[in-house]
């Protein structure tokens, strides 16, 4: 148990066991459906060690850790007391059907795509092997190593079966009795079959998997409905035989047909794309705003499409191909300010996330990096972006699922210009990318501090956040502990209150000074970016008439982070029996998504104490 401690603390930061429905993984995070997000102590997540970042959307709450997530769940896992794939358990709360679906579509491909990506690996090495002639395709030794692969998307409804099944909370071995039927001899492909004297459609199952799928969710239904109407004493005996014998004919008439044209009009829709647009714009476009897709966790998305494409036509024509050269203009563009840098820290944060992007694993440097310093976003629109024109342009074609240690694969059967092509495209991105992020440079620490880019909770979009400085050093008070209704209510705005430990006020924010009171115990300042927030310094201390404070500022001044702006006779305010507590407000609170106040128990001077999510 190496990461017992961390699955424990992330456990209680969530919420507890209690508010953890389900947990999945992916290949660089983990996604919990929660019954209450805001139980999630999010902001307290993101400084666990092994956690990069956390998005949360429609889909999942979604924490970033890396590869080592393969280790982490197993004994996460063991800790919630799960087996296997854990089950959703039952809230009482209705989730919507679009949201459902999405969720279940990207939790159960992303498992799939292990044994994908690891047939993929060895169709490279294979073809490097015959390469050098070391081993000819006709040899034994080849043709049983190659079995895996063909096994592999042979057999690909059998692994969807079991990935459904489990998001599903259906029966993994009826899913697979269903599956491993459709792929049998004497039903996948076979002409002239019908049921009880209708005709079935010709359906190779073994190249389409949407049938099994819809197979899958159907099965799901019918179970429901037989454990109401049937028996409880006979349902051990009777459900698992009438599930299959009105699943199969049902997938055989409707979902195998249907299955069917849906992977055809993927197939059509990019078809017409292609010959409209021409498919170099897809690939261009994909390649350029992969970063995107992952900043906001949709990533996952667009398995199904290639898988498709893989099924049907033997090959992927856009995504393999973008997503490669995606991924290695990451690198280009990490490695580009590590050149530019000339700071030992930055430069071992940009080497890091630099080699990871390399190996294919681009969240570190896209949430480390990117989410940070945003013109990496452009650099990889610049180079994944050319790299991605040039060989949509040349027509190239992934024939296996792979990262860049697998760019063998794209010799396919001898077709070494495609090989070639896709090389050249490798390092347009990654040339083009790396120079792009050099010349575009690395903004300023302090512009960094003004406001950062983050992925943070939304439904769709990655948005910004401002930080909002301590203007005075103490102990946190929850603002609704505060003993003045108007504050304590957020009637005038999402906040939190301090107990001073000392009498300077400093500027939480670049901004101008917008209001100064005549009394100066309450201050106003507005961001660069419309942030309105003011600084109340005691509970009635306006009927002091000024008594004990001193400003260092007028209205219309421009302020930085950390300028002293106010000083209060803390110990005088309280000799006349007035609260000193430092109150501090973002009063337009109405125009942001969110204001998150710190949960540190106390605060030090220039210490972050608010999030506005932007």
């Amino acid at each position: 148990m190496e990461y017992k401690e961390f699955c424990e603390q992330l456990i209680e930061l969530v919420g507890g066991k209690e508010n953890i429905q389900s947990v999945t993984n992916c290949m660089t995070r983990l996604r919990f459906k929660l019954k209450d997000r805001d139980a999630a102590k999010t902001e307290e997540i993101k400084e666990l060690t092994d956690v990069i970042d956390v998005v949360s959307n429609e889909v999942a709450y979604q924490v970033i850790i890396g590869t080592q997530v393969q280790e982490i769940r197993p004994e996460m896992n063991q800790i919630l007391g799960l087996t296997g794939e854990n089950k959703q358990s039952e809230t009482g709360e209705k989730e919507k059907f679009v949201t459902m679906a999405l969720r279940v579509l990207s939790e159960s491909m992303g498992p799939i795509l292990i044994p994908i990506m690891a047939a993929g690996l060895l169709a490279g090495i294979l073809s490097l092997i015959s390469l050098t002639g070391l081993v000819s395709a006709e040899d034994s030794t080849y043709m049983i190593l190659d079995s895996i692969r063909q096994a592999v998307f042979f057999f690909l409804p059998v692994l969807i079966a079991i990935s459904f099944a489990r998001n599903l909370d259906v029966n993994e071995y009826l899913a697979v009795t269903i599956a491993l039927t459709l792929l049998s001899e004497t039903i996948n492909g076979v002409k002239g079959l019908d049921f009880l004297g209708l005709k079935l459609p010709e359906t190779t199952y073994s190249n389409s998997f949407f049938p099994i799928i819809l197979s899958i969710i159907f099965m799901k239904y019918v179970g429901k409905v037989l454990e109401k109407v049937m028996p409880k004493a006979l349902q051990y005996f009777f459900n698992p035989v009438l599930i299959l014998i009105i699943t199969l004919p049902i997938t055989l008439i409707l979902f195998g047909p249907l299955g069917t044209y849906i992977g055809e009009g993927l197939n059509f829709v990019f078809d017409f794309v292609g010959n409209t647009f021409g498919s170099w714009s897809v690939v261009m476009l994909y390649a350029a705003l992969q970063p995107f897709l992952i900043t906001i966790g949709a990533g996952n998305f667009i398995i199904p499409i290639f898988m498709n494409s893989y099924a049907t036509l033997g090959y992927d024509p856009v995504f393999t191909v973008a997503w490669i050269i995606s991924d290695i203009a990451v690198c280009g563009a990490v490695l580009g300010y590590f050149f530019r840098s000339k700071d030992q820290k930055q430069k071992q944060l940009f080497a890091t996330t630099a080699f990871s992007a390399f190996m294919g694993v681009t969240e570190p440097a896209i949430y480390g990096v990117f989410v940070k310093y945003r013109r990496p976003y452009l650099a990889v629109i610049i180079g994944g972006g050319l790299g991605g024109l040039f060989a949509g342009l040349m027509k190239v074609i992934g024939y296996a699922p792979v990262s860049l240690f697998g760019l063998a694969s794209f010799i396919g059967q001898n077709n070494y210009k495609n090989f070639y092509m896709m090389i050249v495209a490798v390092i347009i991105g990654f040339v083009g990318a790396g120079i792009a992020a050099f010349i575009l440079g690395i903004p300023d620490d302090e512009k960094v501090k003004g406001k950062s880019a983050v992925s943070v909770e939304t439904n769709e979009e990655a948005v910004t956040k401002l930080l909002v400085k301590a203007p005075v050093k103490g102990k946190n008070v929850v603002l609704s502990n505060v003993n003045d209704k108007a504050f304590a209510s957020s009637a005038l705005g999402k906040g939190l209150g301090i107990e001073p430990e000392e009498d300077l006020i400093h500027a939480p924010v670049n901004g101008e000074v917008v209001s100064l009171f005549p009394t100066s115990h309450a201050i106003g300042i507005k961001t660069e970016y419309g942030v309105e927030i003011l600084i109340h310094i005691g509970i009635n201390t306006v009927e002091l008439e000024g008594k004990y404070f001193e400003s260092f500022v007028k209205q219309g001044d421009q302020v930085a982070v950390g300028d002293p702006i106010l000083r209060a006779d803390m110990a005088g305010i309280r000799s006349e029996g007035y609260d000193p507590v430092v109150i501090t407000v973002i009063t337009n609170t109405a125009d942001y998504l969110d204001v998150l106040p710190s949960n540190d128990s106390s605060l030090s001077s220039q210490e972050d104490c608010l999030t506005v999510v932007v």
